[in-house]
């Protein structure tokens, strides 16, 4: 079922019925443009005097009921225990996950509160004006190392996936082409590595596997960040989102020729990063040096999303200047994305030649 489809059945079928699960009555109910590679449909909700809320549709069959309860479930804990997210709305009949069946194709929707301000590309990448960048900086990793410390005492009802459910070998050479087969190798090598590291309960958790400044909203009054979309969460290392947070950094200095000058920016950024995230919990020396390893399992989960991206959308997979970066940087073993290589250019950032499939 393709995306389109789902909106035409959304449209005549099921928002009817998620407004009478939510009491939505009154509500201005709109599409809320997708971005590329969007797994969901979702719906903002208006109404004068009350919270904007946002609908969201799970259509796709690769998230089992249980999954999707693990992720609303642990949305409500860490909301309930002070984290700074965007809480889920339970339902007329008390739930925080509802399903719909319609022509023999399951949907599970759920409700979220709007989380308050505005993403910074929705700001045109601009901070609080009169306030230094570097609040922000920390304010981010000071989000996330929250969300981390109360990770740690979350026992799940329903258990959410854990990293290697999915990030296996025998997925990725069923996902990936034959043709790709050193990419696959070192895909498969890289697995091999994380497999020998420690699942204790200080390194190993539930995560957002997506924490970025596309998935929180900030209000620029106060600068207080709201998290939001925990579609990807699952059990992982928690060095894995600080990892994702330094490959976001680097759209503050991409455009700078000096490499040194890169590098400085980068370590000043993560250090102001981890000052906030160490405010709320710590996290171990021995993980922290292994930053160049989470890197690559960031770039690892952009090739995977990549691929998958053309396959749930029922396309040719095809290599495209990023995706045959990021391919190069893992089948070269270059660190940390290329940011400091020879292989990134100013003018052209993380894109390399396109290659055949």
């Amino acid at each position: 079922m393709t995306y389109n489809e789902v909106i035409k059945i959304a449209d005549t079928c099921l928002l009817p019925l998620v407004s009478e699960f939510y009491g939505l009555e009154g509500y201005e109910i709109s599409l809320i443009k997708p971005h590329a590679g969007g797994r969901n449909i979702a719906y903002s909700c208006i109404k004068e005097g009350a919270g904007a809320k946002i609908i969201r549709i799970a259509f796709l069959s690769d998230r089992s009921r249980e999954d999707l309860l693990g992720e609303v479930e642990y949305i409500r804990y860490l909301f309930e225990h002070g984290g700074s997210v965007s809480n889920v709305i339970t339902s007329r009949k008390g739930h925080l996950l509802e399903e719909i069946t319609h022509a023999d194709h399951t949907f599970f929707i759920c409700l979220f509160e709007k989380a308050r301000g505005k993403m910074l590309v929705e700001n045109n990448y601009r901070y609080r004006e009169g306030v230094p960048i570097t609040e922000y900086y920390y304010n981010s990793g000071k989000v996330l190392g929250k969300m981390h410390q109360l990770s740690k005492g979350y026992t799940p009802v329903h258990r959410r996936h854990s990293f290697f459910d999915k990030y296996n070998a025998e997925y990725i050479n069923q996902l990936i082409p034959d043709s790709l087969s050193l990419l696959k190798e070192k895909l498969a090598e890289l697995l091999r590595t994380l497999e020998g590291l420690d699942q204790d309960r200080e390194a190993f958790g539930m995560v957002h596997f997506d924490y970025s400044d596309g998935n929180y909203m900030i209000d620029f009054d106060n600068g207080e960040i709201t998290v939001f979309d925990f579609d990807n969460s699952c059990f992982c290392w928690y060095m894995y989102d600080l990892a994702n947070l330094w490959t976001h950094g680097v759209g503050w200095i991409h455009f700078e020729q000096d490499v040194d000058k890169r590098r400085k920016f980068m370590e000043d950024y993560f250090k102001t990063v981890l000052a906030g995230y160490s405010s709320e919990t710590r996290i171990e020396k021995s993980m922290l040096d292994k930053l160049p390893l989470f890197i690559q399992v960031v770039l690892m989960e952009n090739i995977v999303d990549e691929f998958e991206v053309m396959r749930n959308n029922e396309e040719e997979p095809v290599c495209g200047e990023e995706l045959s970066y990021s391919i190069k940087c893992m089948e070269d073993d270059i660190p940390y994305m290329g940011f400091f290589h020879e292989i990134y250019s100013c003018e052209e950032p993380f894109e390399y030649e396109e290659r055949d499939i």
